[in-house]
Parts: structure tokens; C-alpha cells; sequence
């Protein structure tokens, strides 16, 4: 029984010790273990395989994939990096800037400005083209000019009083439409993410006037592409008391994971630990620290249950980038189907 157990353990669980951790590598593949069956079969990941919401709002998307391999996890999260297409500042014509911020430097800082603006409803601009159309790029204006506020008091030493317009802010950028953009796109739908954020200060005397040009990009090209601020995923930890912990030995045990993780709670006049929430733990192995407890707890996580987490930039919501990550993936699986056809009939 034990050893069915360890094998268990083995396939199912990596294992967080105290000077390692162990079953590291999938190792459920055909002909491993006696016993099993684990060729693939389609009816059978369809049983197992599962995604939980389990929170979503404006920006960020939590969610759990569970029954797959870390090979499909690790490639669902770097599309959702690098090979999700957003629009971004690509080409900026500086047609004057006598801020202290240099026009390599501004152009820079314009890129990584997170534009609103749905790629799906655009083309990738051919290579080699050096003017855009309506159906690939997009045009903004900013042109801001800083001078004195003629009614601030004479003893101010606020910036904020003394100057008019000395702060650039992505609301200083205006959309302009080009051939029947116009038309296809609501006003305000086309604009900077936040309108807050800082591009350069100015003081009176000195001027930004430029043009930018948007394209349709991935964050395989270049990271001001990448339609996420983080895309990350974890195994699902595990907890398990090997032994009742009872006592001060309890709230000792509590202080040791992550708040909520482990309850302590009162039963018979006695304190006692149960696991409550393990999700919640971050395993620091803090436990491993104390001789007296270490060998009351075991930490393994879930092999094949992985926990994402999506911020999206604000161009797109989490859940449509999710649904546009999917697509690439088949894609690639529908082209190498393909390529395996090719090779067949040759």
C-alpha cells in the first residue's frame, strides 16, 4: 500500500522538501509504470481537462487549467506574452522638441504607451511600406507648448502655479483619423489606455510637436507589443498535516504560512491547526526553520492543476486576450497537422 502510494505521489505530486524539491519531471508517459495505462486518449483528457474562473475584473483574469502538461501550460503563457498582437506606437516624426528629453529617448517613451485600440480590426502593414493606410495604422498629435501663468502669485515656487502646460500627459495626444476611420470608429474609442500617464516636463520656452504612427505588432517583435503587464501560472499547493497540532504549537504552525492558509480553531478548550485554504500560500518553506513542526507537515503541489494569472494592459479585457491566446495556439497545432500532411504525401 505504501508503495502504490509513493508512485502516486511520484505521478501526481512534486514534493517541496527541506533541501530540495523533488519530482520535479513529468514522468506519466507510456510504458513507465506497471500498472498503467497512459497512452493518450482523447476521451479521457476530455473527462479530466477543466478551466475555472475563479476571479475577473476590468484588468486581471484568475483562472485554473487543470489536466494538462507543463509543456502546453508554458506555451499557452508565452503567447499571451509575445504572440498576441496589439497596435503601438512604431514611427514617430519629430517635427520640433526643445524639451531637455532627447527625440531617441521621447520616441522610446511614446512606444511603450499602451494604445486603445482593437487589432483584430486591423492589418499588419506590409514590409517595406512607408505610408500607412486606414486599414494598418494609426495617427496621433501632440503638440504642447509651455508658458508662464500670467496670475500666479509673485512669491510661488510651484511649478504647478508658475507654468501653464509644463507636464505632457498622454491626454495631450489627439487621434487622427485617417481615410474613413472617421466613420468606423466611435470618437473616444481611439485613444491612449490612461490618460495620466507622463511623457516629459516642460518650462516656458519649450515645445513637443511630433507625429506618431501606430501598427499592428507582437511582443515577439518588440515587448511594446505585448498585450499584458504579467502572464504568470503556478502549481496548486497542497498541504497536508501528517499529525495533529495542538496548542501554542498551532499558532506557531499558522504563523508559518501565508495568512488564511492555516486555521486555528478551537475544539474540546484546545487549540487545533487545520488547513483551511492551502491556495493561498506562497510555500516560503518557513516551516522546514522550526525541528519541532517540520515533520508534522508535508508540501507538495499538483502536478497537472495550474493557477494563471493575466494583467492585461488595458488595450484588450483579460478574457478576450485568453480567448485570442487560444486561437494562436490552434493554429500552430492546425500548421503542424499540416506540415505532417505535406511530409506524408512527398
Amino acid at each position: 500500500m505504501a508503495a502504490a502510494q509513493a508512485v502516486e505521489d511520484m505521478r501526481n505530486r512534486v514534493v517541496l522538501g527541506e533541501f530540495g524539491v523533488r519530482n520535479v519531471h513529468t514522468t506519466d508517459f507510456p510504458g513507465n509504470y506497471s500498472g498503467y495505462d497512459d497512452a493518450w486518449d482523447q476521451d479521457r483528457f476530455e473527462k479530466n481537462f477543466r478551466v475555472d474562473v475563479v476571479h475577473m475584473d476590468e484588468n486581471s483574469l484568475e483562472f485554473d487549467m487543470v489536466g494538462i502538461d507543463a509543456a502546453i501550460a508554458n506555451a499557452f503563457r508565452r503567447i499571451l506574452l509575445a504572440e498576441v498582437p496589439t497596435m503601438a506606437v512604431e514611427k514617430v516624426l519629430v517635427y520640433n522638441n526643445t524639451s531637455i528629453v532627447q527625440d531617441e529617448i521621447l520616441a522610446h517613451r511614446l512606444g511603450l504607451i499602451p494604445i486603445h485600440a482593437d487589432p483584430r480590426l486591423f492589418e499588419f502593414r506590409n514590409e517595406g511600406d512607408e505610408e500607412g493606410t486606414e486599414i494598418d495604422t494609426l495617427q496621433f498629435r501632440l503638440q504642447v507648448r509651455c508658458t508662464r501663468n500670467p496670475h500666479a502669485a509673485k512669491d510661488s515656487s510651484d511649478p504647478n502655479e508658475l507654468y501653464v502646460n509644463h507636464k505632457v500627459y498622454t491626454r495631450h495626444m489627439t487621434w487622427v483619423p485617417l481615410g474613413n476611420q472617421a466613420d468606423v470608429f466611435p470618437e473616444g474609442t481611439i485613444r491612449p489606455v490612461h490618460n495620466d500617464i507622463l511623457i516629459a516636463q516642460l518650462r516656458p520656452g519649450q515645445e513637443i510637436d511630433l507625429l506618431m504612427h501606430c501598427v499592428k505588432g507582437i511582443g515577439k517583435d518588440h515587448a511594446k507589443f505585448s498585450p499584458v503587464a504579467t502572464a504568470s501560472y503556478r502549481l496548486l499547493p497542497d498541504i497536508t498535516l501528517l499529525e495533529p497540532v495542538e496548542g501554542e504549537v498551532a499558532e506557531e504552525l499558522s504563523c508559518c504560512f501565508s495568512p488564511g492558509v492555516i486555521e486555528v480553531q478551537e475544539v474540546q478548550g484546545k487549540k487545533v491547526a487545520r488547513v483551511a485554504n492551502p491556495r493561498l500560500d506562497t510555500f516560503s518553506r518557513e516551516i522546514f526553520r522550526h525541528e519541532k513542526l517540520k515533520k508534522a507537515v508535508q508540501l507538495t503541489r499538483v502536478r497537472d492543476h495550474y493557477i494563471f494569472s493575466v494583467e492585461s494592459t488595458g488595450v484588450l479585457p483579460p478574457d478576450v486576450l485568453v480567448s485570442e491566446a487560444i486561437k494562436v495556439l490552434m493554429g500552430k497545432c492546425q500548421r503542424f497537422l499540416d506540415e505532417l500532411d505535406a511530409v506524408q504525401m512527398d
